[in-house]
Formats: C-alpha cells, structure tokens, sequence
C-alpha cells in the first residue's frame, strides 16, 4: 500500500513524511496502522520483536487521531503515527513483562511518563517490544519468550538490551520505537541493526513508570530510522518530571532546530585510539568511522585525533555501578525466587551482590574524574566526539554459550558513565551485509548538535534508502 501522490510504501514513510501525509489528507492514521498490523503479521514471526501486539488500542488510537484530524485539532508531530514499547514501560491495561517469568502476568494501573506524553501527543501504539530480561540478561532462550533477531539476517544477534526496539524500526515494522539505555542498551541495537538509536542526556527524558536496572545510569530514548525521526521523537518526550527524581529541569532543546545546517566551523574531537587499537575490532568498523570523518572534514568541520581516558576505565566503573544498583532493586525476588530468573541475569547479578562498599565507593568518585575530563577539558575545547558504537557487525546466535553472558565489543559505556547525549547511526555495511556504525557524542543538554551533525552525515552517506531483505523474512515467517 503506498500514499496517495508517492510510490513509497506507507512503511517507508517516515514520521515527518508520514506526518505531511495525515496532514494533507493523503493518508489516513488508520491505513497507517492497518499496514503496519499486517507488516507485524506477516514478517514478525521470523524476528520475535514483539511481545505483545495491541492491535484493538492501536486500531482505536489511529481512529482518535483522525478524527482529531478532521476536527482541526493538532496534538503535535507523533498524532496518528504508529510507534512501539521497549517492554519495561509501563502501559496501564496493557502487560509490562520485563521479558521475565516474575513479571509475566503483570498489568500495571497507570502509563510510564514517557507512554503517558506520546499517548497525549496522539500516537498510535502498536505494542509492546522484545528485550533482554529487565535489560540485564540476554538474549536467553529459558525465558518466557524468545530472544529478538537481526532483520538483516535472523541467524545474528540484533544487539541488546532494547533487542525488540532495533529490529523493529529496521525492518520497517513501526517508525520510532522506545528504548531505554544504562550501558548501551539503545545505541547497541541500533549499531547492530542499522538503525539510529539516540540516548538523550541524563534526566532529560523521564524515566518515571519504566523498570530501573540501574538508577544513576539508566536513560530513554528513541530508537527510529532517520535522524529527523529521533529528532521528532525527542520534541514529544522530553521534559522536566518533578517526580523523577534525576529529572533535569532545563529548558527543552530545539531538537530539530539544525537539521538544514551545514557543520562548518564544528569542532570534532576523534579519539581514534579509542576504538581503532581495541580488542575486537573489525577493520570494516574502523575504515567506516574514518570515511565518517572524512565526509565532515569535506563539509567543512574540523576534526583532529585525540586522547581520552581508557575505555577500560569507564568500563569497569559502569560495570560496578550497574550491577550494585542492579541487585538492589531485585535483592529481594533473587534471594527468595532465583529460579524464576533467566540463567544469564541470575548470573550477572551476582557480579552484584559481591561488590563491597569500597569498590562502588571507588567507582563513584572515578566517575566523577572520568565526566570531568570529557566535560570540563574535552569538550571544553570541542562541539563533538566521533567515535565506535559497536567495534564489530552483529554476531551469530550459535556463537555464544548459553551458560556465560555475552561480552559484545561495544563502547557506548563511556557516555552512561558521564551523562552525555550519545547517538548511534548507520556508517555503512560489511561485506557480510550486516551494518556498520558510528557514535556521535555532544555536550550535555546540546542534542542539537548531536543531531546536526547526524543529519549532515545521513546525508551525506545516503543509507537510508537501503532496507533488510523482508521478503526472505517473509518466507521464513
């Protein structure tokens, strides 16, 4: 099914093409939603992305959204667009499963805030998505449902924790999706599925009614195809939450404000050491970070190699935090029902319950040094960081052991540890035919130049075009 006035499938819209559609009334939210139901229908059987699919709420959601329409009303730039739920939001009416046994049956009496604004913003909500089990443990196949996959090839891993959230928007299933990221959890997928995939600053999106894995970490943000879209996407859901109490009361950005802006005279910092000298790399992933840099160099930004801190160190003091705070929230469920839990989570969480004082003390005063050398010296001097999202493709299911948690060669830890905004985009595709990334790294609160420099670089390198090959998965389905 197509628009009227435009030869591209309704699931190839956008939401700003999408948008200028319902508006000028060559498509309606429900035909929107319609699609994408049958999309979920025929292909979603192959990829495991959803967990739960409210086809009467979203059906009744788009018939919300054109009466609006028709009535003059405007609610904002998501009305009548289909979006999706990484599963740890809560969604009042609706299960919120975590992925895990404990929460199977669980249904929450009131939206997270996040739900809650892009409900209010007439969005159309299609479900309820995939995810590591609460965004620790995964991908298992000993949890109530199975793991997501690659739509770029099922046999691959679509990155974790926001697992659902990657494949969806990849393969075209719904524009935008939610996900939520303490060590990468959005920029991770989104890496590995060809997606963009933004973690806005710190306590700039509330995360009030979405499953904590770690308090001082965690952060939401979109996951969607374009960097408009995140741009979009982020219009909606930001904003001060008295009652989150890492909520930054800040005016909002102007996310989309650059755009149509050119980066020259940008400042970009390339710590090439960072990822280039790394265990793991894959050469692909290093050549596509430096025709990256290249293509902004040629549109005029500055960019000049630098020095940071090694990864080793913001690693291993977000590893420490997350796990502590991890095990805080489920100490009580993992000493009286540790068999309920999946065996990758039950496993990482005692990297939890053995972490003295004195190393999350330690920690938390390394991370304080850590924020203060990109913040008050690198960024000081620099508008951006380019650097590696994930250091190598997608890997095989059949790779990993059941029994020990994957150590997937990402590096999007770092800017958890520091609060940054941090965004994952597409940078090409190996020889293998699974996509290639780059990570975009702002000062705090300046999503717009995160954003500005993504659109020139989207730009330039014309991907966005290229979609998995969903007849196959159709096939398999």
């Amino acid at each position: 099914m197509t628009a009227t006035g435009t030869a591209k499938p309704l699931h190839e819209l956008s939401i700003a093409e999408a948008g200028a559609a319902l508006r000028a009334g060559t498509v309606t939210a429900t035909a929107l939603v319609q699609d994408a139901l049958a999309r979920i229908a025929a292909l979603d059987g192959a990829l495991n992305s959803f967990i739960t699919v409210t086809a009467e709420r979203a059906l009744a959601d788009a018939e919300a959204a054109d009466a609006a329409f028709r009535a003059g009303v405007d609610a904002g730039p998501m009305q009548g667009v289909p979006y999706a739920l990484k599963d740890i939001y809560d969604t009042a009416g609706i299960r919120t499963t975590c992925h895990s046994k404990l929460l199977v049956d669980n249904i929450p009496t009131a939206d997270a805030v996040v739900a809650a604004k892009l409900k209010e913003g007439g969005g159309v909500l299609l479900g309820k998505l995939s995810t590591h089990e609460f965004a620790l443990g995964g991908p298992s196949f000993d949890l109530p449902f199975p793991p997501a996959r690659n739509p770029w090839n099922p046999d691959h891993i679509p990155g974790g924790s926001s697992s659902g959230s990657g494949a969806a928007v990849a393969a075209g299933l719904c524009r935008m999706a939610m996900g939520s990221d303490t060590g990468g959890s959005i920029r991770g997928p989104a890496a590995y599925c060809g997606t963009v995939g933004l973690k806005p600053t710190y306590g700039l999106v509330s995360r009030r009614g979405v499953f904590p894995l770690s308090y001082t970490l965690d952060h939401c943000g979109p996951l969607s195809w374009t960097v408009e879209d995140a741009a979009i996407a982020m219009e909606v859901i930001a904003g001060h939450d008295p009652l989150d109490p890492a909520s930054a009361e800040v005016p909002k950005p102007d996310f989309r404000s650059g755009l149509d802006g050119d980066v020259s005279g940008l400042r970009i910092a390339l710590p090439r050491h960072f990822f280039a000298q790394a265990e793991g790399v894959s050469p692909e992933v290093v050549a596509a970070i430096d025709n990256a840099a290249g293509l902004l160099a040629r549109a005029g930004a500055q960019v000049d190699e630098v020095t940071i801190p090694d990864y080793a160190l913001f690693n291993a003091v977000g590893r420490v935090i997350m796990f502590s705070e991890a095990f805080a929230i489920h100490e009580k469920d993992y000493r009286e029902r540790p068999l309920d839990f999946g065996r990758l989570t039950f496993t990482r969480m005692v990297l939890g319950a053995t972490t003295s004082a004195a190393d999350l003390t330690q920690a938390y005063r390394l991370r304080r040094e850590l924020a203060v050398a990109i913040n008050r010296e690198l960024l000081k001097r620099y508008d951006a960081i380019l650097c590696a999202s994930a250091l190598a493709p997608a890997a095989r299911f059949d790779s990993m052991s059941e029994a020990v948690p994957p150590n997937w060669p990402i590096q999007t830890m770092p800017f958890n540890v520091t609060g940054n905004p941090a965004m994952s985009m597409p940078a090409g595709f190996s020889t293998s035919g699974l996509p290639l990334a780059v990570q975009i790294v702002g000062r705090p609160f300046d999503e717009p130049t995160v954003l500005r420099i993504g659109a020139q670089l989207e730009q330039a390198l014309a991907l966005t075009g290229l979609r998995p090959a969903v007849a196959a998965l159709r096939q398999a389905a």
